[in-house]
């Protein structure tokens, strides 16, 4: 393989991890593609403080989180069932529908069956172990019985985990996961945007105020000027479904592409419904507070949101925003950190309006489901009583086109906190710092000496409070 179909390969794969724009910058120089002076330095801005240039090794992962397979499970598996019964060396133990199939050809041997676990009353007693001819003593039978018992739940935890990081995905990069390596080699120009725009979509999020960024700054603007009328629009459209883009697409496209974000903003309001309903939110103002799912939520609550923005997106280029005249979910909000909201409280500032409209609207999984009814006048409504434009902050349209951000190199973080460098990040981190908990003490001396360059706000006094 050519170095300029290696670097190919490697952004094609940097789909789903999560590199630095620098990183990214690098290996589109390394893709060979005819440059012109201008563009060739702009992106050299970038690709000279990659990892390649200066050996720099951030403190950060590098990917989204993947869930643990079922290794270990299975190995016990192997250990107790016969060779015959046993899991063969090829299943994948990071499928779940695979371990699963494994699980029940093994159950057989004992009368087991996916979902008889309750250990009291679906396991066989004396006579009918018997009966089934099954000549294990009560230990080893129950041995085996809990090792198929904790395999199943293993399964449905890798499954639910699995599905969190394809909802954490669809919120940051769209749908990426479905771009094929085929698809990147066919237009590498595309390609070099698509990897670009994935990873700026990828960046964290600084503590700040300010809000987050536009993903497309003046390398992206740069790369998508490249892609012109025979480009893979489609392609392109997978991760950034603004109006501009969709209008380049067939009817047909268009239609899918409507239907795929439509299912999964249901996908992720039904999910929404489920942790709303196991905890206790306040939905006035949604600070989160200790025992809070906030993670799950705020995962959801992002990919449901670029999901429904997606879809207005959709509708608007197909000119069919009047569909919403007949039904018009709203927005989540995310669950805010309370020291952030005493932080912007104490500048003057006060919960954001948007909060308000969501606390005024029927929920929209009620709205999705049929049970509430909610049409683009009632979120106009709820919109102006806030104070707000609909229109203009995404209700009931698509968001405007943001200003083109300046290149900007990408800071090291330690919960959000700007940090001058990868070595005390780690350092920071290991200690626990700006993460709402105490600072292990064996650490505190270090960490008064660290240099954090970015704000640190100063309210609860702790030097380990920070960002939830």
């Amino acid at each position: 393989m050519s170095d300029h179909a290696s670097a190919l390969t490697e952004l094609h794969a940097s789909l789903d991890q999560r590199h630095r724009p620098e990183e990214i910058a690098d290996l589109i120089l390394a893709t060979g593609r005819p440059f012109t002076p201008s563009e060739r330095a702009l992106l050299e801005r970038a690709a000279s403080r990659s990892a390649r240039r200066l050996g720099y090794v951030t403190s950060m992962n590098e990917t989204f989180a993947r869930p643990i397979g079922a290794s270990r499970q299975l190995a016990t598996l192997n250990h107790l069932f016969t060779p015959d019964l046993a899991p063969v060396p090829s299943v994948d133990a990071e499928s779940p529908e695979a371990v699963m199939a494994v699980a029940a050809r093994a159950g057989r041997a004992i009368g087991w069956n996916p979902g008889e676990d309750d250990f009291l009353s679906d396991r066989l007693d004396r006579e009918q172990r018997r009966a089934a001819g099954i000549e294990l003593s009560k230990r080893q039978y129950n041995r085996r019985f809990r090792a198929l018992r904790h395999l199943a739940a293993k399964t449905e935890r890798l499954a639910a985990e699995q599905d969190k990081r394809r909802l954490v995905l669809r919120g940051r990069s769209g749908f990426a996961d479905a771009i094929t390596l085929g698809s990147f080699q066919a237009d590498p120009d595309a390609a070099c945007f698509v990897a670009y725009y994935v990873a700026r979509r990828n960046l964290r999020r600084a503590y700040t105020l300010s809000g987050r960024q536009n993903a497309i700054d003046e390398i992206a603007e740069m790369l998508l000027s490249r892609c012109g009328d025979g480009a893979d629009w489609w392609m392109i459209a997978q991760v950034n479904p603004s109006p501009g883009i969709l209008t380049r697409l067939t009817d047909i496209q268009r239609g899918e592409l409507l239907g795929r974000w439509s299912a999964a903003m249901r996908e992720c309001a039904d999910r929404l419904e489920t942790v709303w309903r196991g905890n206790d939110f306040d939905r006035e103002d949604m600070i989160v507070f200790r025992r809070d799912d906030s993670s799950t939520w705020n995962t959801l609550a992002q990919a449901y949101n670029r999901a429904r923005s997606a879809w207005l997106s959709c509708l608007a280029a197909s000119d069919a925003l009047e569909l919403l005249d007949a039904a018009c979910p709203g927005k989540v909000m995310r669950l805010m950190a309370y020291d952030l909201v005493r932080w912007h409280r104490s500048i003057g500032g006060d919960v954001d309006p948007e909060t308000r409209v969501w606390a005024r609207l029927p929920f929209p999984w009620d709205v999705l489901n049929g049970r509430a009814r909610c049409t683009r006048r009632t979120v106009e409504m709820a919109c102006l009583r806030a104070g707000i434009n609909a229109g203009q902050r995404g209700w009931t349209a698509p968001l405007g086109r943001a200003a083109v951000a300046p290149f900007q190199p990408t800071p090291e973080l330690v919960h959000g906190v700007t940090v001058a460098d990868p070595v005390w990040a780690s350092l920071l981190r290991t200690a626990g710092a700006f993460s709402g908990k105490h600072v292990k003490p064996e650490l505190a001396a270090a960490v008064r000496h660290a240099c954090a360059t970015g704000v640190v706000p100063e309210i609860s006094g702790d030097p380990g409070a920070g960002p939830s």
